[in-house]
């Protein structure tokens, strides 16, 4: 019987090596490489592994390990640039933001968000097409639309 970490290694492989649309699809994959585990056990594991589903043109959507979206590479910082355009605006009031994104879009930009950890920002809680951000005491809008830019440099064309 394999254990935890190697299961997990080999999700992170699976997700990163090949198009996964769907829970059971990597279930199946993972079975085919001898694991034995539940649907269960695998939601657990990717909340664990912080994996997120973005919009992809063939399947509806695709697994992606988001702390790998954080990284400084120029093929990461594709799958930044790609979230970006599923962004659509973003209003204030007070120190909460709401930003409105394309169907689909939001918990992956939020994710991305979270994972980036601006400190003008406490928190994200997404929806399918809207994302509620908290923002900390004193932090200005700009302070805020500053910080997105730098997650995602591709809002800049829709922000700046």
């Amino acid at each position: 019987m394999k254990n935890k970490v190697q299961r997990q290694l080999a999700i992170r492989k699976v997700i990163s090596n090949c198009n996964i649309h769907s829970q059971e699809e990597l279930l199946h994959k993972l079975k085919s490489m001898g694991f034995d585990l539940t649907q269960a056990t695998l939601s657990r594991d990717l909340k664990i592994l912080k994996v997120a589903k973005i919009p992809d043109s063939d399947k509806g959507y695709k697994y992606i390990i988001s702390e790998i979206v954080t990284r400084s590479d120029n093929v990461v910082n594709e799958k930044v640039n790609y979230l970006a355009d599923g962004f659509k605006g973003i209003d204030f009031s007070g120190n909460i933001g709401i930003i409105k994104t394309l169907p689909g879009y939001a918990s992956s930009i939020a994710s991305v968000i979270d994972s980036a950890r601006p400190w003008e920002i406490l928190g994200t809680i997404a929806g399918d097409d809207t994302i509620l951000i908290v923002l900390r005491e004193g932090v200005s809008k700009t302070d805020i639309i500053n910080s997105l830019i730098l997650i995602m440099p591709n809002l800049n064309k829709k922000l700046g």
